[in-house]
């Protein structure tokens, strides 16, 4: 019968066979100070500044305050560090990598009718890095929450029929792993592994049994998580501004976003207590994720006389395509009869998954700058977003629909504020800067704001011009190990530390 069904349940759920979350809404959403060594030695501060490459990311109008054709190339270094709490465990963990995060180039025209009030206008096309999903930590403790694998497995079991979650007489486990998954979705596949892996129990053997029990009790559990994550959330941008008159620049943006990410997980829980079946598990798990997207920006820059200058700037939501595939291993040791067996479900079977379509949200700055002649300038940059506006597309799925019910409900409108300044010594520039940006949850202990500083240098050669920065960053969040069953969490205080070297010429 359940060969029969294959092929008519697939067609009736094909979205709710891939489990996202507002994790991954939160993921993709965010944007980090990535770019040019001075824009990142200002913390990012040059919504109203422009005439840098990076700054034209903020702000499109940006490119239009270049007197010439400017290219700029920036390489940066970033190190990682995590301290890590799980019950009675700590830990801690650091990495460091070389990047190419940033390149581009402003072409500028100027306009040779003098009696027009359009003075020049500029094309350009950049390469920018917006997030970098580079981190890594191992972090062990003894589960005194009764929090165990089990309750994982359990949580996707209890309710299902028990022919949708085991294999047929015969089967392998390998067909059976990938034909559940392709009729019945993700929750019947995790159910499969508990069943077949002597964790989950049934009440009966019959194939309408929808009730189970853990063969993993107590109250204490020895567990090691690791987490590795790499790839990186980019997109090229198509420039185009204008300056009209001597006082106001427009600008629009065009850009194409690609997102490239992958994690592995792995836990490896034992336990001694009386009752258990299953005494020891380990469970890995790695997701490969790849996606593009679309988004604009609009934003305009005018000086109100010599000194102060504004911008305003609107970024679209980025409309992202994404495609998921997964890999899973399930290894288990129970006792029976006072004998230690093995039980081993590695399917060699790479989960496909379905598109899906993800809106992020839309995100509004306000600037202000203040120019001291060729001395230096102050600048100050407020941005706005609401996380809680995301979106899984279509939201007439139901799956959707509920994942979009608890992001509105979890997110919320964050706040970000900048401020950075630069004081010029002859052709020597010292910069420095600041930056909080507000926790997307509501609940900000869980996922807490992010604080940062920068400092940098710069010496203008003339034609060419040398930038290096340094910037940190620290935030404390909790890391959920899974969305079902096993939820506790383990504490991070995560610092993001990174030096970047730009080269900048004129054209």
């Amino acid at each position: 019968m359940k060969k029969l069904n294959l092929l008519f349940i697939a067609a009736l759920s094909m979205s709710s066979i891939m489990a996202q979350d507002v994790t991954d809404a939160v993921r993709y959403s965010q944007d980090e100070v990535q770019g040019t060594a001075r824009f990142r030695s200002m913390s990012g501060a040059f919504g109203a500044l422009g005439g840098d490459m990076s700054a034209v990311s903020i702000n499109p109008a940006g490119s239009s305050i270049f007197t010439n054709s400017h290219a700029s190339i920036s390489i940066s270094n970033l190190s990682t560090k995590n301290d890590i709490n799980y019950f009675n465990g700590s830990s801690s963990s650091s990495d460091s990598k070389f990047d190419l995060n940033q390149t581009g180039a402003a072409f500028v025209f100027n306009n040779t009718n003098s009696d027009s009030p359009w003075r020049k206008f500029s094309l350009g096309v950049a390469y920018d890095k917006i997030s970098n999903f580079e981190n890594s930590w191992n972090v062990r403790g003894i589960n005194t929450n009764s929090g165990t694998i089990g309750d994982y497995f359990l949580g996707y079991a209890q309710g299902l029929r028990l022919d949708q979650i085991s294999a047929l007489d015969g089967e392998s486990l390998s067909t059976a792993y990938s034909e559940i998954n392709s009729a019945y979705g993700f929750g019947n596949q995790q159910g499969f592994l508990g069943f077949e892996s002597y964790i989950v129990e049934p009440a009966s053997n019959d194939d309408g049994n929808t009730l189970y029990s853990s063969n993993i009790v107590g109250n204490n559990f020895d567990q090691e998580y690791t987490y590795a994550s790499t790839g990186y959330n980019g997109k090229f941008s198509f420039n185009a501004s204008t300056q009209y008159g001597d006082n106001f620049y427009f600008g629009l943006n065009l850009n194409s976003h690609f997102i490239n990410y992958e994690k592995f997980t792995d836990l490896y829980e034992t336990n001694a207590n009386v009752g258990s079946l299953v005494n020891e598990v380990r469970f890995q798990n790695s997701l490969s994720t790849v996606g593009s997207g679309f988004s604009f920006q609009v934003g305009a820059i005018a000086k109100i006389n010599e000194e102060l200058r504004v911008g305003l700037s609107y970024n679209s939501p980025t409309w992202y395509t994404i495609s998921d595939d997964t890999t899973q291993y399930l290894g288990t040791v129970r006792n029976e009869d006072g004998s230690n067996i093995s039980q081993i479900i590695d399917p060699f079977v790479v989960n496909v998954f379905p598109d899906y379509k993800l809106q992020t949200p839309g995100k509004i700055t306000g600037s202000l700058a203040y120019v001291f002649n060729d001395h230096g300038l102050i600048s100050f940059d407020y941005s706005r977003k609401d996380y809680g506006s995301t979106k899984f597309k279509p939201t007439s799925d139901t799956y959707f629909a509920t994942q979009n019910d608890i992001i509105s409900n979890t997110l919320q409108n964050a706040s970000t504020y900048r401020i950075g300044g630069e004081y010029r010594i002859k052709q020597v520039s010292l910069r420095g800067g600041y930056r909080l940006e507000e926790s997307p949850y509501e609940n900000d202990s869980f996922y807490g704001d992010l604080n940062g500083y920068s400092f940098g240098l710069g010496y203008n050669f003339g034609n060419l011009k040398l930038d290096l920065a340094y910037d940190h960053t620290q935030r404390d969040y909790n890391q959920q190990l899974y969305a079902v069953g096993l939820t506790d969490a383990a504490q991070i205080d995560n610092k993001n530390s990174n030096v970047t070297l730009t080269l900048g010429f004129s054209l």
